[in-house]
């Protein structure tokens, strides 16, 4: 990945399933020489069935199709699900597969939380939806609120080689050399006038990369920073300068869960209120629906959009990627948006509830932010994955509870710390 600002891109902010889903799989459709997706969940609904369909129709007409997804999200995929795929000639990635023990799933830590669509090197799709119903507002009181922008220009190609470097470098030599072949496309004509750098998070030489871009966008802030996360429970770095750049007059602004899919990370983000608060930061609880956006914008040009969060897994664990943009288009746009759900769907916290019940709420406080002050470290104990790409050439052994958990014979071959293909 070149981490470099790419001039001339143009950006479109999609906001939830109901307006991503829609122009995804369109182009997909119009795909006519290569897709590539990464995605935490691929779940089997209504929209991973017309997801698969939309695939399996590419790749049928003989468009290139590779699918990675993370054996943690996405672990339960039905035989029938998966031979469609493979029987058109889709190739299907599984991060990290390993054997549950008693149905219970252990590989949480160092997952891969991207969620990236790149389609014939000119349009590129970044941000926190994942490829499942609940993303949409049909789905009821648990529909989640989420984000993501569609790009085009420069930055599709750094989007691009970023998906083709993790086949690479997780694929045995035969296969590595193949996807090299794909690397050197022309980079994409210019399409309009946002710049944007495309910032990952790994193990290996991008571990920071991410959580730098907020630090020094924070340092610069003059007027105002805004910051949606669904799990809120950042390193003791961002909330200093969250809490510098309140107390020098920007107007420093969270939304945060009100209605959380997880109560306890709730618990984790509100432990930092008070802290936060007494320097004139301001919080707002979004209760319509759980929060489940990844969206800063600090400003009046930049903004981020992607799938970290601003929590330990995110920031010192996952592979991540967000784009950050300078678009005073986008950033008006979101701007906009968020003050209408602050003012339509948001409790504002006052100072009487961040510090409601602090007398057993000290010691955790205490605790919590000595363990902000060195998670990086701490969780850097953890082993880092050394992915490597296991192609099954047999349909038979694709499936099984010990390496995917497909819904059919289980397999008692373990393969840890490792990167699959399933195809035909």
């Amino acid at each position: 990945m070149n981490n470099e600002w790419r001039d001339g891109n143009d950006v479109k902010l999609l906001i939830n399933g109901d307006e991503f889903y829609p122009r995804v799989m369109e182009c997909i459709r119009n795909a006519k020489k290569e897709v590539l997706l990464e995605t935490f969940i691929l779940a089997e609904d209504k929209v991973g069935y017309e997801m698969r369909d939309a695939l399996v129709a590419a790749a049928s007409r003989g468009v290139k199709v590779d699918i990675t997804v993370d054996d943690y999200g996405t672990f339960d995929l039905s035989k029938d699900f998966v031979d469609k795929l493979i029987n058109a000639g889709v190739k299907l990635h599984i991060f990290d597969p390993q054997p549950n023990f008693r149905g219970i799933r252990f590989n949480f830590f160092r997952r891969l939380h991207r969620k990236l669509v790149v389609i014939d090197n000119e349009l590129a799709f970044v941000g926190g939806i994942n490829i499942s119903a609940d993303h949409l507002l049909d789905f009821g009181p648990k529909a989640k609120q989420d984000y993501a922008v569609e790009l085009g220009g420069p930055i599709v190609k750094d989007i691009r080689e970023t998906c083709l470097d993790l086949l690479i470098r997780a694929s045995n030599k035969k296969d590595a050399v193949e996807y090299k072949k794909c690397v050197n496309l022309p980079e994409p004509a210019s399409t309009g006038a946002a710049k944007v750098l495309l910032c990952v998070r790994d193990n290996q030489k991008h571990s920071k990369d991410i959580q730098q871009q907020y630090l020094l966008a924070m340092r610069l802030a003059k007027k105002r920073i805004i910051i949606a996360n669904a799990y809120f429970f950042p390193s003791y770095r961002i909330l200093r300068e969250l809490r510098r750049a309140a107390l020098r007059g920007v107007e420093v602004t969270l939304i945060l869960q009100g209605n959380p899919d997880m109560p306890w990370v709730s618990l984790l983000s509100s432990l930092t209120y008070s802290y936060l608060m007494r320097s004139g930061v301001k919080i707002h609880e979004y209760c319509k629906r759980p929060l489940h956006g990844k969206v800063a914008i600090i400003d009046d040009e930049w903004s981020t959009v992607g799938s970290s969060n601003l929590d330990p897994l995110s920031l010192s664990l996952n592979l991540e990627a967000n784009v950050v943009v300078m678009d005073s288009a986008l950033n008006q746009k979101l701007f906009e948006h968020f003050t209408d759900l602050s003012e339509h769907s948001c409790t504002p916290v006052n100072m009487k509830v961040a510090t409601r019940g602090y007398w057993w709420r000290t010691p955790l406080i205490f605790i919590s932010f000595h363990f902000l002050r060195h998670f990086p470290g701490i969780f850097g104990w953890l082993p880092a994955h050394s992915p490597e790409l296991k192609l099954i050439r047999s349909k038979k052994r694709a499936y099984g509870k010990s390496e995917f958990n497909f819904k059919s014979t289980p397999l008692k071959e373990k393969n840890e710390g490792k990167l699959k293909v399933i195809q035909d």
